[in-house]
């Protein structure tokens, strides 16, 4: 039996004339966050999940990255009292290192900061040290381990707290990591 055709990869612009756009997940991006979602992972979330999540904006952020009309990457948070818990940050495999992480994790503290968050903590995979030097640069730090967390291989999962966002200190950290994207980032509409 002849195997799928591998996807053609979109036309991806270099990082200097990169114009990433950033607004509130809707059930319009729904179709694309799922395709990317099951290319990342084995055990993707659903069409129904994301739904369910994006319906709950008292608690929930959820925020999707565009260059042009298409999402490129995507992010959430779930908010209670003074702290949030970011629930995912995925980039579709064919924009890695372009910075569409870090802008998501820009707005998406910036969004948790708005809601009165003074604290933000994670998961990420033992084994994912970009993403954990990703999270350090944000001023995570390693609290703790969850044991088999990952349901596809058991995998560990390193817990990650960033502490005191809600300080002007923590504004300067976002704003000089900011300082060292290309390309331009516009936020769309609000999310609070």
């Amino acid at each position: 039996m002849a195997q799928p055709a591998e996807e053609t990869p979109p036309h991806v612009p270099g990082p200097e004339g990169l114009e990433v756009r950033i607004c509130a997940m809707r059930r319009r991006h729904l179709r694309s966050v799922t395709r990317i979602e099951q290319r990342v992972y084995p055990r993707p979330w659903s069409y129904g999940l994301f739904l369910g999540e994006i319906g709950q904006r008292a608690t929930r952020v959820y925020l999707v990255a565009r260059v042009g009309a298409g999402v490129v990457g995507y992010a959430g948070l779930f908010h209670a009292v003074d702290e949030s818990h970011i629930t995912t940050i995925v980039v579709d495999p064919h924009w890695h290192r372009r910075g569409i992480a870090t802008r998501l994790l820009i707005a998406l503290s910036r969004a948790a900061i708005e809601r009165g968050s003074r604290s933000l903590t994670l998961e990420v995979r033992v084994s994912n040290a970009g993403a954990q030097s990703l999270y350090r640069r944000f001023g995570y730090v390693p609290a703790g381990m969850r044991k088999a967390y990952y349901p596809d291989n058991l995998e560990d999962a390193l817990v990650m707290w960033a502490h005191d966002v809600h300080t002007p200190e923590y504004a300067g950290r976002l704003a000089a990591i900011e300082s060292t994207l290309r390309g331009t980032t516009v936020i769309e509409g609000g999310w609070v």
